[in-house]
């Protein structure tokens, strides 16, 4: 008796081993993502540079102030028979300014000029430098009337032979900021005072000062 052999079917291929369903990213897309980081990063940098420009480093307008005008010399001899003043007068002007920026202020050479009834009568430079932040600098300046320059002007006999000389002393200072290193900010402070000085008791009083900032 014959038994029938049953075979069974050989077993399926299996599939090819290590195959990743992991897609790749194209690189257009790649590019494009990265492009937009950095877009983003750089976005974010300008802004909290425009934002501490704007705030922590607002430049602010530095103020140069006269503190005093005081009488070193004085020298007036009014000869009545030549109509002529002998006239000599040397003032100590202190100044000071006021850098109130959390950087640095570079100011150029600058000067202080000594006025008589609209005519400048006298000039002295102020060397340039720098104020670092939240400082306040003195600078002493010695003005000197020259006489030749008042040849012109007829009231100063009557001012000397009435004892009161009026004057008035004007201080330019230019200069600039810069902010964060890229910002550079150019400021003019102006100063204009005036004064009187007493011929009888050699001294200086009325003074009066306005004080102009512009950036």
């Amino acid at each position: 008796m014959e038994v029938a052999s049953s075979s069974s079917p050989p077993p399926a291929a299996s599939s090819k081993i290590g195959t990743s369903n992991t897609k790749a990213i194209p690189r257009p897309k790649r590019r494009r993502r990265l492009c937009i980081g950095t877009c983003a990063v750089i976005l974010v940098i300008v802004t909290v540079i425009v934002i501490l420009a704007l705030t922590v480093f607002k430049p602010k307008r530095p103020v140069t102030t006269v503190d005093s005008v005081s009488l070193k010399d004085l020298n007036a001899d009014l000869d009545i028979r030549r109509l002529r003043v002998d006239l000599n007068v040397t003032l100590d002007v202190d100044l000071s300014i006021k850098n109130p920026n959390k950087v640095s202020f570079k100011y150029r050479n600058s000067s202080a000029v000594l006025i008589y009834r609209g005519d400048q009568v006298g000039d002295v430079a102020i060397p340039g430098g720098e104020i670092s932040a939240d400082e306040t600098k003195r600078v002493n300046v010695t003005l000197t009337l020259m006489a030749d320059r008042l040849l012109s002007q007829s009231q100063v006999y009557s001012d000397v032979f009435a004892g009161a000389l009026p004057l008035s002393t004007h201080t330019r200072v230019s200069g600039r900021v810069t902010i964060l290193g890229i910002f550079k900010i150019h400021v003019v402070s102006t100063t204009w005072c005036d004064f009187t000085v007493n011929v009888s008791n050699r001294s200086v009083s009325d003074q009066s000062c306005t004080y102009k900032t512009k950036l």
